[in-house]
């Protein structure tokens, strides 16, 4: 299959992307969930509803003990969901997604998560709002190459509002952030969700996740106390093994450091499908630990799709009765 020619750059290319998304995500999206209150992670909710027979896998701490005793026979509370939902995305744009080599760029499938989202979500006057974290600000002259800046980067605070109108407004500007050279820090954009303390609702966390796991594990182990957490791991197929094209120059776009690799080499080829491997283990690994549900996208494969068996498999699960 031949790549779709490669859209325009800057602002162009980002309204391109989200007049391609808009299409896309309405007419395979619509109607995949039932109910206005419903969204990509329905939690259990909060509010108090009827009792029924426990069954194998229920929770038991919404045990109803009342009625419990009255009936001699289990009961567990139903709960009914809330009836406004707010989401927040935490959104990397670090250098390293500035990269692709499949149909997309790795930023455009960030920018296209996060027009599902909003259109999963914003609906019965469901909030969406958003961080979007990037390099940091390059001092003139400094960036030709050489080391790139430390720090966190720039975050950039998108107020949650209700609207499908407020929601476009979100991801353009999502899609028209720039990306700066050097990588923000994961675990400070994390973090920025748990300030100030918010009502129970959805985080998503978009991102590589190239970051160290230490970085970034406790600050959504910390998110996940109090709120339904979704972390979108973005791939390359470049990231996980390297092609047998010979000489290949290969340039580190959060440093500028500039290498060649003999991809001729099998050993080398092997070791490097290793510690790739190897790595998206460890970051699965944390994202269990740390209780967040885990959907890859790469951009050689339909994201789409891919996001539409998540949804159907999260919804599977909950109709099975089992719990998260």
């Amino acid at each position: 299959m031949t790549p779709p020619a490669r859209l325009p750059a800057s602002g162009e290319r980002s309204g391109a992307v989200l007049a391609r998304l808009q299409l896309m995500v309405t007419r395979k999206l619509d109607g995949l969930l039932q109910g206005d209150y419903a969204g990509l992670l329905p939690g259990p909710g909060s509010e108090a509803g009827e009792s029924r027979e426990y069954r194998p896998g229920d929770d038991v701490r919404r045990m109803d003990w009342p009625v419990t005793a009255r009936t001699t026979m289990p009961h567990v509370r139903r709960t009914v969901a809330d009836r406004e939902l707010e989401t927040w995305l935490a959104v990397d744009l670090s250098a390293s997604l500035d990269f692709g080599t499949g149909q997309w760029l790795k930023r455009d499938v960030v920018v296209a998560a996060a027009a599902a989202l909003a259109h999963l979500t914003v609906r019965g006057g469901n909030r969406i709002g958003a961080v979007v974290g990037t390099g940091a600000p390059v001092p003139a002259g400094r960036w030709r190459g050489g080391a790139a800046p430390a720090g966190p980067g720039t975050l950039h605070r998108l107020p949650a509002r209700a609207g499908r109108k407020e929601a476009q407004g979100l991801l353009r500007a999502i899609a028209g952030t720039e990306i700066r050279p050097g990588r923000s820090d994961l675990g400070v954009l994390v973090d920025t969700l748990n300030r100030p303390p918010r009502r129970r609702g959805v985080a998503v966390v978009i991102s590589d996740f190239l970051a160290p796991p230490q970085q970034w594990g406790r600050p959504i182990r910390k998110l996940r106390v109090r709120h339904d957490v979704l972390a979108v791991e973005v791939v390359d197929p470049r990231e996980l093994e390297l092609p047998d094209v010979g000489v290949l120059p290969v340039v580190d776009p959060e440093t500028g450091e500039l290498h060649e690799v003999q991809t001729a080499d099998p050993k080398l080829r092997r070791r490097y499908a290793e510690s790739a491997a190897a790595q998206r283990a460890a970051i699965a690994a944390e994202l269990r630990t740390a209780g967040a549900a885990h959907l890859r996208l790469r951009t050689d494969r339909d994201w789409l799709l891919d996001m539409v068996r998540f949804v159907a498999a999260q919804r599977h699960a909950r109709t099975r009765g089992t719990t998260r």
